[in-house]
C-alpha cells in the first residue's frame, strides 16, 4: 500500500494535502471556556442546567 523508504512526516504531509487536517491542536475538553456572564466554565453550566428541577 504504502512505500516502506517514505518518511513518516513526509507520509503525514501526503495524507493532510489529501485529507486536510480535521482533528483541531486543542480540543474543547482542553479550553478553559468561559461563560461570560457568570465567570464558570461552560461545561459547569451546561451540567448545571441538566439537574431536575426536583433536584434543585
Amino acid at each position: 500500500m504504502g512505500d516502506s523508504t517514505e518518511p513518516e512526516w513526509k507520509r503525514k504531509q501526503r495524507l493532510a494535502a489529501i485529507f486536510g487536517d480535521s482533528l483541531p491542536d486543542v480540543t474543547s475538553d482542553e479550553k478553559d471556556e468561559k461563560v461570560p456572564s457568570s465567570g464558570e466554565p461552560a461545561s459547569e453550566k451546561w451540567l448545571k442546567e441538566q439537574v431536575p428541577p426536583h433536584h434543585g
